[in-house]
């Protein structure tokens, strides 16, 4: 008798995983066609080539008529498949644009340096650039991961007791996922206008909202806002915060605030984090119409102004604080 030979557990491993895709093929195998039929209804190719030369969504979407957010993921189907390409498109130009058009913020009737540049503020080129979008969420998602762990760090324990939580302006919900795994007795909502969380990704014990936080808030057992505020002026904090008010119990409720607190004198505090904080005043400057770093006062201010009264700050290893309100 010749010598048995066991085979490898991964060559059966990966026969069983082609096996698999194969039977998602058949199931699935009616879709290439349908999306593919679709494309021609629309006229995708035909667009392109009366264009004469690539185009970007916004475009595409403009001469089809056609809602940006569903374009993109029939593209991004067919972008899989090789049936249309995507041209790398370098964002560095866009946010590099309005630090040249810096000097216009600073004219008395000044144009705001990021519409200066592409003629709509950051957040309306988002909404029908979901390329631009996609890459800003990326940042932020980035930043997160580094920040939650920062925070749990440095006071984790503004989380303990609570049964939900919402992430306002959570983007792609990144920071929640984090936070419900660190906390899984917490329901975490991610809350973020519609275009942003129609591409967020699944995540247990996450739920994802869209909405517009100037409107309303999702109800939770406290409000959780990451790097927002500061894209924003005073009044538009102050209605963003009453609206977080509105949406925790008047007791017991809370919203922690993840910003920075410029440091008012620099003789105190950290130097090297405060120039940081600086820097990223001058980075609000030149990409948002109203938004700014504020100092602890300025703070207070907009904090208190929304209906908030008692107020804790907890410096963390970053260069944001934990700013923590009760109603």
């Amino acid at each position: 008798m010749g010598e048995i030979q066991r085979e490898p557990i991964l060559e059966n491993e990966e026969e069983d995983t082609q096996a698999e895709l194969d039977v998602w093929k058949y199931v699935f195998g009616f879709g290439e066609m349908a999306v593919v039929k679709c494309a021609i209804e629309l006229g995708i190719a035909d667009a392109i080539e009366s264009h004469g030369d690539s185009m970007t969504l916004s475009e595409l979407s403009s001469a089809l008529a056609c809602s940006p957010s569903q374009l993109y993921r029939i593209l991004r189907f067919l972008m899989h498949r090789n049936i249309f390409k995507q041209t790398p498109n370098n964002q560095g130009p866009i946010m590099l644009a309005p630090w040249h058009a810096l000097s216009t913020r600073a004219l008395a009737n000044g144009m705001p340096s990021f519409e200066k540049a592409h003629g709509e503020d950051l957040w309306s080129y988002g909404a029908t650039n979901l390329a631009h979008t996609q890459l800003f969420n990326e940042a932020m998602a980035c930043n997160a991961r580094l920040m939650i762990p920062a925070i749990f760090e440095g006071c984790g324990e503004v989380f303990d007791g609570l049964g939900s939580l919402v992430d306002v302006g959570g983007g792609n919900g990144t920071a929640m996922g984090l936070l419900v795994k660190a906390c899984p007795w917490i329901k975490g909502i991610n809350f973020d206008l519609p275009h942003v969380v129609s591409g967020a990704p699944n995540c247990d014990g996450v739920e994802h909202v869209g909405g517009d936080m100037f409107q309303s808030v999702p109800k939770a057992d406290a409000a959780f806002i990451m790097n927002v505020l500061h894209d924003w002026g005073d009044e538009e904090c102050i209605q963003v915060l009453k609206k977080c008010r509105e949406a925790i119990p008047k007791q017991k409720g809370k919203i922690i605030i993840i910003d920075p607190v410029v440091e008012e004198d620099n003789k105190t505090g950290d130097y090297k984090l405060n120039d940081f904080r600086l820097m990223l005043d001058m980075v609000m400057m030149a990409h948002t119409n109203t938004g700014k770093e504020r100092t602890m006062k300025e703070w207070e201010y907009i904090i208190k102004e929304a209906g908030f009264n008692q107020i804790t700050v907890k410096p963390i290893r970053a260069v944001q604080s934990v700013i923590i309100a009760f109603p």
